[in-house]
């Protein structure tokens, strides 16, 4: 009798692992698209996946439903490690019911959520679906809601990463927008609120699947894509380069590693990084190589808003989250998508105790009727609130420009920075010097007999009296005026000296950022 138990177990485990079977096994290869349990196999520590609600189905029987029961019921879902790591994993199963969420689908993904956050893991999940399945109704729409109340409920307490592989529309591209960072593969994958079948309908316009909600749309355009990703294998490279740099949750540091690399190494090249013509563009991330261990940097959402550079470093084997402008794309000047993407990636790092460096080199908040009409000024502001708001050690370092609004979005002292360095050739100013002689001296330029000579030595005083560090320095706004070979040690030197910094902030439900 016990040996049919076991018998009857190992074949419905068996019928498990198939999926929607063989034939959509296939269908799936044949896409170049690995399956759910694949995927799984291939992001995990080898040997290490452990399943949950394998024999889960659907329990409904409209529309010949009961011929349709899988096991797992188009989700694949449980716990593993990554680097040794604990992590929970959901894969939808596009061999199910083309991945369509069922209410027990969602009920098992919110398990594996309540799971994670109550363990402190990392949680991933993996998309390839076709939204709500229809034939439940209101039930997979509850599914849904399920999901992004749990989505919340993780957020600042685990870090939440989607792997976008194949398609997701309607519902079930909510729940990674929600999540901390979305990877989306190349040709493979897409996210919509409406495919183009309904916008042809709606609004009568043609447009490509790809075009609508691919991995570079959302990689450039939107700013839903944090990576964008040749193919599987990478995606779930990024996956695990991603957690090397974060903490499991919110009440342990980031994760801290040995390096060859001298604290105490100096480079003095790195001011030749700097064009001696201040119009001249230049890389920022040659400086950022320059100070990081081993000239690493991770960069994240590097396709969208390139004004601004974010990503993770370490200095000294410690983990940084690093804000910094881009003289090569738009002078490096703050806009709406910058300042979005800037403050989001600063409240991650405060969430996860990742100290935040900044550097700066900008003219200003970007100008235009464009930037006026979509909102610079409720967008701009995401970013002073940010900074505000991060209670984790902060060091800015002004390298250039810092003139205006941006001066004071970007880390400024006011905004309670810890450290404030700045470069020699740093400029601090309201205005650049040329721009604020035109405004006060217009009279004098315009009555002048040789207003050329005139404005060059407004502007050679102008930028004595206001524009060089040391004014700033000595009103104590900039802590010190750096030499730019030592930036690596006073940036290290700094971080020690902030670590134990504790920050108490006065009680309150939340507060109202410009959403």
């Amino acid at each position: 009798m016990h040996f049919e138990k076991i018998d009857d177990y190992l074949k419905r485990n068996k019928i498990s692992l198939q999926g929607g079977g063989q034939d959509k096994i296939k269908d799936q290869h044949e896409k170049g698209k690995l399956t759910a349990r694949e995927r799984i196999d291939l992001l995990l520590d080898s040997g290490t996946f452990t399943e949950i609600d394998p024999l889960a189905t659907h329990h409904y029987h409209e529309y010949d439903m009961q011929k349709k029961k899988f096991y797992t019921d188009g989700v694949v879902g449980g716990y593993g490690t990554i680097n040794n790591k604990n992590i929970f994993v959901f894969a939808y199963d596009f061999t199910v019911l083309g991945g369509t969420l069922s209410h027990m689908g969602a009920k098992k993904i919110t398990k594996l959520m309540k799971h994670a956050i109550k363990t402190g893991c990392p949680i991933i999940g993996i998309m390839d679906s076709g939204g709500a399945r229809i034939q439940e109704g209101i039930m997979s729409l509850d599914g849904f809601a399920d999901i992004f109340y749990h989505n919340q409920l993780a957020s600042g307490i685990i870090p939440q990463i989607t792997a976008s592989i194949g398609p997701s529309a309607g519902g079930s591209v909510y729940s990674p927008a929600m999540t901390d960072f979305v990877i989306m593969v190349e040709k493979t994958a897409t996210m919509f609120v409406t495919g183009p079948d309904v916008v042809k309908t709606v609004l009568g316009e043609d447009i490509l699947s790809d075009d609508l909600g691919g991995a570079m749309t959302h990689g450039i355009k939107s700013g839903v894509a944090h990576f964008v990703t040749k193919n599987e294998y990478e995606c779930m490279d990024y996956i695990k380069k991603l957690l090397s740099y974060l903490p499991q949750n919110n009440t342990e540091e980031p994760p801290k590693i040995k390096t060859d690399d001298d604290p105490n190494r100096l480079d003095h090249n790195i001011i030749n990084i700097i064009p001696s013509n201040p119009l001249q563009p230049y890389d920022m991330k040659e400086i950022i190589h320059s100070i990081a261990d081993d000239h690493k940097f991770f960069e994240v959402h590097e396709l969208f808003a390139p004004n601004i550079i974010i990503g993770y470093s370490r200095l000294n084997g410690k983990v940084v989250g690093i804000v910094a402008n881009q003289p090569l794309h738009l002078a490096g000047a703050l806009d709406i998508d910058s300042s979005n993407k800037a403050a989001r990636f600063i409240r991650f790092c405060d969430a996860f105790n990742i100290p935040i460096i900044t550097l700066v080199d900008t003219p200003g908040y970007m100008p235009g009727s464009n930037q006026e009409h979509n909102g610079i000024i409720r967008h701009g502001s995401k970013l002073l609130y940010a900074y505000c708001e991060a209670t984790v050690p902060r060091i800015t370092l002004v390298i250039g420009k810092a003139y205006g609004g941006a001066y004071i979005a970007m880390g400024s002292k006011n905004l309670r920075t810890d450290i404030n360095y700045a470069w020699p050739i740093a400029r601090c100013a309201v205005l650049g010097a040329e721009a604020a002689i035109k405004i006060m001296y217009r009279k004098e330029l315009s009555d002048s007999n040789d207003p050329e000579s005139l404005k060059k030595q407004l502007i050679s005083e102008y930028s004595e009296k206001f524009e060089n560090p040391y004014v700033a320095a000595s009103h104590g706004t900039i802590d010190n005026v750096i030499n730019p070979a030592e930036t690596r040690p006073m940036l290290i030197k700094a971080l020690e000296m902030l670590v134990n910094k504790r920050e108490k902030q006065l009680p309150r439900k939340h507060g109202n950022i410009n959403l």
